[in-house]
């Protein structure tokens, strides 16, 4: 499986901080489980609980601009994943102490926490390239991310 299996063009977002209205870590949260919610049946305010569950264990942001945040929900059968690009940043607690910009959310069945944990990982490496994750928060728009983030899990196959 690849990670963008997990993905449609509807679940990757481009959100630019305005000077009135810059987004904080439960605002990231909340768009996330917007996006994650898309195509399934479960509301995003079941979701949103379940990211904000794991979140308040240990931030998920991993250094570098990047946030993985996830969780489980036994009320589905695959994993989904979403993506949210703040090019200004937002303050989610990372690791190294830095904004991220980058929010690459997914969320699975309870059961297969193996296959998790895989997903996980190959999200990490998707973007640990300086160069790639530049070139994300220099897109425009969700589609332009959606199609990067496609190029380069197929140039990496």
């Amino acid at each position: 499986m690849h990670l963008t299996d997990l993905l449609t063009a509807d679940r990757v977002a481009v959100r630019h901080n305005g000077n009135s209205a810059t987004l904080d870590k439960p605002q990231a949260i909340h768009l996330l489980a917007e996006l994650l919610a898309r195509g399934t049946a479960i509301g995003p305010d079941v979701i949103e609980r379940v990211l904000r569950e794991r979140e308040a264990l240990q931030s998920t942001g991993i250094g570098e601009g990047v946030a993985i945040p996830h969780g489980a929900l036994l009320e589905l059968d695959k994993q989904l994943a979403a993506v949210l690009t703040i090019p200004e940043g937002v303050d989610f607690e990372a690791i190294d102490g830095a904004k991220v910009n980058i929010l690459f959310a997914v969320i699975g069945p309870k059961r297969a926490s193996g296959e998790h944990l895989k997903t996980l990982a190959r999200v990490s490496r998707l973007l640990r390239s300086r160069g790639f994750r530049e070139r994300l928060l220099a897109a425009g728009h969700g589609p332009d991310v959606f199609r990067m983030l496609l190029a380069e899990e197929e140039a990496n196959r």
